[in-house]
């Protein structure tokens, strides 16, 4: 007896149990092909929905966007309007290195309508000129080239709006004139 002999145990038995050779059960044989086409059905249709739960999830923007913008750009939208105070003047003075001379024409900007910026302003405007002499006064000729100007409008804008003025805020500088020549 040889490892042949075990393979075909399940002929015997169905040739000499019935004798004609056929299989049993011709519906009972196909229920479990059934059963497992039907699975595989189930599995498919969960899977797809699935997918596409997802998909959905993503475009419609509850996912993280997929769009990146760049941080360091100056893009802003839709710049707001403001009101303009321009009653400081032009004002000259020398730099701190006393070899150059700055000529400074500077416009405020704040909340459009407001009023009471409006006033504070303009009673503080004697205060506003010899802030801006002073400022300008202090710098070196090489903070005051033109690649620095972004940030000395923020540096005038941040010391405006916590040491000079009580209820007006100042939400842009800008220059009509910015001069620096040398002696």
């Amino acid at each position: 007896m040889g490892d042949d002999d075990n393979l075909d145990l399940g002929e015997e038995d169905a040739a000499g149990a019935g004798g004609s050779g056929k299989k049993k059960g011709g519906l009972a044989a196909l229920l479990p092909n059934l059963l497992k086409f039907v699975a595989i059905g189930i599995g498919a249709l969960i899977f797809i929905v699935t997918v596409a739960v997802i998909t959905y999830k993503i475009l419609s923007g509850r996912g993280e966007s997929q769009t990146m913008i760049d941080p360091t750009s100056e893009y802003i939208g839709t710049r707001p309007q403001y009101s303009t105070f321009t009653l400081i003047g032009q004002l000259n003075t020398r730099t701190r290195d006393q070899t150059h001379t700055v000529v400074v024409d500077m416009l405020i900007e704040y909340d459009l309508n407001s009023n009471a910026a409006a006033t504070e302003l303009t009673a503080r405007v004697n205060q506003l000129r010899d802030f801006t002499r002073n400022y300008f006064a202090g710098k070196y000729y090489s903070e005051l080239e033109p690649e620095n100007e972004a940030k000395l409008k923020m540096e005038i804008r941040e010391l405006l709006n916590t040491r000079y003025l009580d209820t007006a805020k100042v939400r842009g500088i800008l220059f009509n004139k910015l001069d620096v020549m040398e002696l």
